[in-house]
């Protein structure tokens, strides 16, 4: 019966959380005071054995660890010495901290001498002295046994949260691809920092100009969050008044003191973090509270916010830490898309004023290489699905397009622009701006995939163009269709040598030459298009089709393809 009660005690010991190594302290303890013939037992505060060591010479019986329970001087649960409650028990807490009850129980340890008999302490007082001291440096070791390992676990627990920060971080890091619009980067952010962190609600506010006016718009947030334009501008001012006196971040809650601000009723408490970038010019300001700075001083560029902390009280400095992390990567990719998109609109930029010089050495070719690029455009955005063109290919045919004849920088205006027929000598001459076009661009190593549109815009199917004399399907389908859309804008433009053709009468000449100049399948697909709608845009001017600033970010974004 004995060995029965210490096995079901190990099991509710077990429930009572002790551990196993606790477990083991209890029952080395519990076999060396069993080996004296003395019971040891460990008792919640209900009088509930968890652990029991049978001496083998008597029973301990549950009430008498009761009665022993209540008679303990004092508050039992803060009591650190061993006391001898009367000639037959001795009791000890075990607790580490005398302020908790860790796993919602208090443990106490007690030695049953057992009944008035030569070995209890009335006949042997020296066994009082020893039941308290074995009590007392058993309670000691476990007591520093069970801080240690709250310590370890306290320790654990933070590295386990410093790994999922890092991994956070690195996760935000790699996924920075400049050519992603800054939304979907800030909402990846937000959601990855949702998956560590418990909150209600976290958004994301990035500077942008409205009607002239410089705001801070949500961007990306997850969770339950309402920011309008009032509490926009109350984040950013307020965060500024922090950071004057030093503070990395705004928090503020109702925890240990009344709130600081006003803030609406759902907010309990609350974490904001600026996206810092740096200042464009000397003295420029980015909001009309914001003060002035220098050149090499950062601007806030962005918010982040988060509200209502729900697994503690508050934000705290490690909160302030990691999201000021987070909030910096933003920043980074933030300020890389902007200079990266100011790259790629300089890069067009250039390429259309290039394409442009070329163009005016001849005024009736001015606007040539634009309506190219928008022509193979537009049959590469038809030809898509029967082709498999995606839209970064799409991209390059409208850049080869452009760039198509560059290489007439090389032929002399007396040849470009001459009224009469060329000659032998001449038509050699200007034959030759493909080849040129495409040596000027294989120096540069973004723009080797354009390259075919512009050496092979005047190959023909039959293999009667140059400059290699290509055949059929050997001409790189970029190359087809730069060629037909150079040929449909030569044709309906007015030439030195000939007036402009009507669409009527290009169209019929393009179906004439299917197979022969043109490729039968890309020449079909231009001509069953909407032409007539084309040409009408063409008409209208290709910066208002699109609007001035779509049409200029729409080169920007094809350029992106080339320098990402």
């Amino acid at each position: 019966m004995q060995t029965n009660r210490t096995k079901d005690t190990i099991s509710k010991a077990v429930a009572a959380g002790l551990t196993a190594i606790q477990l083991r302290q209890l029952k080395d303890f519990g076999n060396r005071v069993a080996g004296q013939g003395l019971n040891f037992a460990v008792c919640a505060r209900t009088g509930e054995v968890v652990f029991y060591a049978d001496g083998g010479k008597f029973d301990t019986e549950q009430r008498q660890l009761i009665n022993v329970l209540s008679r303990l001087p004092g508050r039992a649960d803060k009591k650190q010495a061993a006391a001898q409650i009367d000639e037959r028990f001795f009791a000890v807490s075990l607790s580490a901290d005398l302020s908790a009850e860790p796993n919602g129980s208090f443990l106490t340890a007690l030695i049953d001498a057992g009944p008035e008999t030569e070995s209890s302490s009335r006949h042997n007082p020296l066994l009082a002295v020893l039941a308290g001291q074995m009590l007392e440096l058993f309670a000691e070791k476990f007591r520093s046994l069970q801080q240690a390992q709250e310590q370890i676990e306290l320790v654990s627990s933070e590295l386990a949260q410093t790994y999922e920060e890092l991994v956070l971080l690195y996760k935000i890091s790699t996924n920075m691809e400049i050519v992603e619009p800054d939304a979907n980067f800030l909402q990846m952010a937000a959601d990855s920092l949702t998956e560590i962190v418990s909150v209600e609600g976290i958004a994301i506010l990035q500077e942008k100009i409205i009607d002239d006016e410089k705001r801070f718009v949500l961007i990306a947030g997850s969770g339950l969050i309402d920011i309008d334009e009032r509490m926009e501008t109350i984040l950013y001012n307020r965060l500024l008044e922090e950071m004057k006196l030093g503070k990395e971040a705004l928090l503020d809650s109702e925890v240990d003191a009344p709130f600081r601000y006003d803030w609406p009723k759902s907010v309990r408490n609350l974490i904001t973090v600026p996206l810092c970038g740096k200042e464009k010019t000397t003295g420029e300001t980015t909001q009309s509270s914001s003060p002035k700075r220098n050149a090499s001083a950062s601007r806030i560029i962005g918010l982040m916010v988060a509200v209502n902390r729900i697994d503690k009280p508050d934000f705290d400095s490690t909160d302030v830490k990691l999201f000021t992390s987070v909030a910096s990567e933003c920043a980074v990719f933030v300020e890389n898309n902007r200079l990266f998109n100011e790259l790629k609109e300089l890069f067009i930029g250039s390429l259309k004023a290039l394409t442009r010089s070329i163009d005016a050495k001849d005024r009736y070719t001015r606007g040539h290489s634009e309506r190219v690029a928008f022509i193979s455009k537009w049959i590469a955005e038809r030809l898509s699905d029967t082709e498999h063109l995606d839209q970064e290919q799409i991209h390059k045919i409208y850049l080869a397009g452009l760039l198509h004849d560059i290489g007439k920088i090389g032929i002399d205006e007396t040849v470009l622009c001459k009224k009469g027929k060329l000659n032998v000598h001449e038509r050699a001459r200007l034959r030759m701006h493909p080849s040129i076009g495409a040596n000027i661009l294989s120096g540069i190593k973004q723009m080797r995939d354009i390259i075919p549109g512009v050496l092979y815009h005047h190959e023909r199917v039959d293999g009667k163009g140059y400059p290699n004399r290509l055949k059929g399907a050997k001409i790189p389908l970029m190359g087809r269709i730069v060629g037909l859309a150079d040929s449909f804008d030569a044709m309906t433009s007015e030439r030195v040598y000939r007036d402009a053709r009507t669409i009527e009468e290009t169209v019929a000449e393009i179906e004439s030459r299917l197979g022969t100049q043109f490729d039968a399948a890309v020449g079909r697909v231009f001509i069953d298009s909407d032409v007539y709608h084309l040409w009408d845009l063409m008409q209208e001017g290709l910066s208002k089709v699109y609007g001035a600033d779509d049409f200029s970010r729409y080169g920007a974004e094809a350029v992106g393809t080339l320098i990402r």
